[in-house]
């Protein structure tokens, strides 16, 4: 047997007819393709459609008794747990007004009776195909969506790491340098916050802004690492030059962060805000 033929077995028909005649003609024309199951009333349709697993496509006739097949389609559109099933309407009704109402009400067609077993089997074929279709891109979006939080949060983590190992650094030169950068850390999220309630900035800066600045402020000062010990360990007063010297460290640490973004090819928030810092 085929793999066409294995999948095919798996799905599911729900045939809906209060004629017994119609409901044999239909089962015994798709039986050896499909699983298949009946309702001969409204209600009854309605509750084998909820059932786990649900049919994975609805024969549906429009002419019954009580409910009949527009209602019981409008409901099965208005339940979350059944929204998502094809529904192909049977129907004796040949008016373009009939089968309007029934694609608006959401089927996805419209087989006249008495019916033409190669149309049943093709219609039938064609919109499982394309319920597939939707369930796998479905599917497919649903992992990428989860792929990118999870890699959203990679880069997150590994943003953390870098700023923290870059202060860290920083604070092996310096003690004083270590503490520092961290106090800055917090003061400048204090201002910003305190920043949020004025109208000049309160659209730039957003919460996530925020935190991108309190995530970027520990490199402020990252380049320190590139002036001499005997200057930036100097106890005492610097000369005009070890101070034009010490000044320095703020063009090495832009210059060191320009040069990490050219290197990932990208521009990084974090970045963005640490070289403007």
């Amino acid at each position: 047997m085929n793999s066409t033929a294995d999948f095919t077995e798996r799905q599911t028909l729900l045939i809906v007819d209060d004629t017994p005649d119609n409901i044999t003609l239909l089962s015994g024309l798709l039986k050896n393709r499909y699983r298949i199951k009946v309702a001969t009333e409204g209600e009854r349709a309605i509750k084998i459609a909820a059932l786990d697993p649900p049919p994975d496509l609805i024969l549906l006739d429009i002419m019954m008794p009580g409910m009949d097949g527009y209602e019981v389609c409008r409901r099965l559109k208005a339940n979350p747990r059944t929204t998502g099933i094809p529904v192909i309407f049977l129907t004796a009704k040949v008016q373009v007004e009939d089968e309007e109402k029934g694609l608006k009400l959401g089927a996805v067609d419209y087989i006249t009776k008495p019916i033409s077993p190669p149309i049943v089997l093709a219609r039938v074929e064609t919109h499982l195909t394309l319920k597939n279709a939707r369930q796998f891109l479905q599917d497919r979006n649903a992992y990428l969506e989860e792929e990118v939080q999870r890699r959203t949060q990679e880069v997150v983590a590994i943003q953390d790491v870098t700023i923290v190992a870059m202060a860290s650094l920083a604070e092996t030169r310096d003690n004083d340098t270590g503490g520092h950068i961290r106090r800055t850390q917090h003061y400048v999220r204090a201002l910003a916050k305190k920043l949020q309630t004025h109208p000049r900035f309160a659209s730039f800066l957003s919460d996530e802004t925020v935190e991108l600045l309190f995530k970027s402020a520990p490199l402020h000062d990252i380049g320190k690492v590139g002036i001499p010990d005997r200057i930036l360990l100097k106890p005492g007063r610097f000369t005009p030059e070890e101070f034009e010297i010490m000044k320095t460290h703020a063009i090495l640490g832009r210059d060191a962060i320009v040069a990490a973004e050219e290197h990932l090819n990208t521009p990084k928030s974090f970045l963005q805000f640490a070289r403007e810092i």
